[in-house]
């Protein structure tokens, strides 16, 4: 079955950095998308970041040249390097098995456990 395990979460100060890590099992890996969410405090769940199978990445405004998600084929493994860090980045942050067939991304609606980010200002 689909696994997607998320590790790396921290309590940080603003603006030092994180990496979080997302191991994947179950599932083809190069033939899916991925993504990682954040759940604040009070928040619904948000897409920060995303990369789709042939390496095409985004990222939402609030995070946009700070975060980095990238994906190693070999350890099946999905990255999110977050520099610079925020108060206003601290949530779970949950990695998301998606889909890129209509050439954005998709939520399939796979998810991990999550890992705590905490920023202290």
């Amino acid at each position: 079955q689909v696994q997607l395990v998320e590790s790396g979460g921290d309590l940080v100060q603003a603006g030092e950095s994180l990496r979080l890590s997302c191991a994947v099992s179950g599932v083809h890996f190069s033939d899916y998308a991925f993504g990682w969410y954040r759940q604040g405090p009070e928040m619904g769940r948000e897409l920060v970041a995303f990369v789709l199978k042939a390496g095409t990445t985004g990222y939402s405004d609030s995070v946009k040249g700070r975060f980095t998600v990238f994906r190693d084929f070999v350890r099946e493994t999905v990255y999110l390097q977050m520099n610079t860090l925020q108060s206003g980045d601290t949530a779970v942050y949950f990695c998301n098995l998606g889909s890129d067939a209509n050439h954005h991304y998709d939520s399939l609606n796979y998810w991990g456990q999550g890992t705590q980010v905490t920023v202290s200002s």
